[in-house]
């Protein structure tokens, strides 16, 4: 088998469309109204917050990644950096995380397919999505970021519609049909900016740092990107001012219009901005925005699952066969099992109650910030141990070794804060169990490599 190697067939404009949509979750989407419910107007302190210490993390990584063109992703960060036992956990735990979150993407979009064809059963939607995204993956790289890009940019229009939409109906001064004037007063009118106390505050954190998973997705295509020194540190550099367009300034529009205590939390606040618009056919256009969300980030998950168990199987962590790669530079096997993975979980998830849904999606939650913090620790032993580079980089982390100190200090916040509530209290008991298994794993596997 001739060997050969990942593409940079991903251009600027793919990169940076690609952390965009890394940056604009699910979440936003469908969990903007419970994240309302409990923090209020004050929610948009919380989505900075997180920004912030997710955008220390990002610039840590985009030095770490340039500083060494042989790494393809931050498992190679935290096998040189802390050792072959770390890169295995990285590794696995990563693709364990996109598995859990493709278990929740490719249902909810066999949902939204059911909107429109509802005779449908839900587990031929979840296996047909999985199967055109891995078709789409195995033909080329190019093609997984053509794909992305457009995914993405539905998502920036459908954004931006409801932010000029929003301002409209706030400078002509909109009255709903029951009697409530749109306005900025609204956020601060009805209970204040925290009118459920500091505890329903401190609660949406957990809530919203799901919106974010994937923001790292930037680390894991920069090494099939063209000219990875000019476009990451561009791509990283960008996500301050989306987030705060995308998420802060689109919940600041949502809340000015409908008063916090009016948003449902159970229904998107997306919708019902539309419908007060005036747009009948509101609850089909935004299901449209929500289906290709959702088949973005399982696309995302699908794609960077790919790529890290192919680094696992080019560096011993997982059998040979999955570090292979075609000559269009799609690592194949290491796709097709991903694929596989993902019709298990699709046909699984339709059969086990919602309980089990809310489990994988905040163990999910639980080891992205795993995965963050491992990022943030080698940052901080590369400051440590190469000064020199440090010093030669082009895309130096402003933030330093204290802002990762800060920021490892908030994710461990956002772990504590996963004890108030019982359905996350569960996920974080269990979370253990996959470390476990893990271990074991690493051990058999050193022990078939040395016979």
């Amino acid at each position: 088998m001739k060997d050969h190697e990942l593409q940079r067939k991903m251009t600027n404009r793919h990169i940076q469309l690609i952390a965009i949509g890394g940056a604009i979750g699910t979440g936003l989407f469908l969990g903007a109204g419970k994240s309302i419910s409990l923090a209020g107007p004050s929610i948009l302190l919380v989505y900075i917050i997180i920004g912030f210490f997710l955008f220390i993390m990002m610039r840590a990584l985009g030095e770490l990644l340039l500083s060494n063109s042989e790494y393809n992703s931050f498992t190679d960060i935290a096998e040189h950096y802390l050792g072959h036992l770390f890169g295995f956990l990285t590794g696995w735990t990563y693709w364990f995380c996109w598995v859990a979150t493709g278990i929740a993407d490719i249902t909810a979009a066999a949902k939204y397919i059911q909107y429109w064809f509802p005779d449908i059963p839900l587990y031929i939607s979840a296996v047909g999505t999985v199967l055109i995204l891995l078709i789409l993956n195995l033909m080329t790289v190019r093609l997984f970021g053509e794909v992305e890009f457009w995914f993405a940019l539905i998502k920036i229009i459908a954004i931006v519609l409801l932010i000029v939409i929003g301002l409209w109906l706030i400078l002509t001064g909109f009255k709903s049909s029951t009697g409530i004037q749109s306005g900025f007063h609204n956020l601060y009118t009805h209970g204040g900016p925290f009118p459920n106390g500091a505890m329903g505050f401190l609660l949406a954190f957990q809530m919203a740092v799901f919106s974010f998973v994937g923001i790292e997705l930037v680390g894991v295509t920069s090494r099939e990107t063209k000219d990875p020194e000019k476009n990451l540190p561009k791509a990283v550099n960008s996500l301050g001012y989306r987030i705060l367009i995308f998420y802060v300034l689109s919940l600041l529009i949502i809340m000015s219009i409908t008063p916090w205590n009016k948003v449902s939390a159970t229904e998107s606040p997306f919708v019902n901005l539309f419908v007060l618009a005036g747009i009948p056919a509101a609850a089909g256009i935004v299901n449209f925005v929500v289906l290709t969300s959702a088949a973005s980030a399982a696309n995302s998950g699908l794609f960077s699952n790919s790529r890290m168990v192919y680094g696992l199987g080019s560096t011993g962590h997982a059998p040979k066969i999955l570090g292979r790669i075609n000559k269009r530079g799609v690592p194949y096997p290491a796709l097709i099992f991903s694929g596989v993975v993902l019709f298990f979980s699709a046909i699984l998830n339709y059969f086990i109650p919602d309980e089990v849904f809310t489990l994988v999606t905040t163990l999910a939650t639980i080891f992205f910030i795993f995965i963050w913090s491992i990022i943030l620790i080698c940052y901080i032993k590369y400051r440590k141990e190469n000064a020199e580079l440090h010093k030669k980089s082009i895309f130096k982390n402003p933030f330093g070794i204290i802002g990762s100190y800060a920021a490892l200090a908030f994710f461990v916040f956002v772990l504590v804060m996963l004890l108030f509530a019982d359905d996350t209290r569960i996920a974080l008991f269990y979370s253990p169990l996959w470390i476990i298994l893990l271990l074991v794993g690493y051990y058999f596997n050193q022990k078939k490599n040395k016979n």
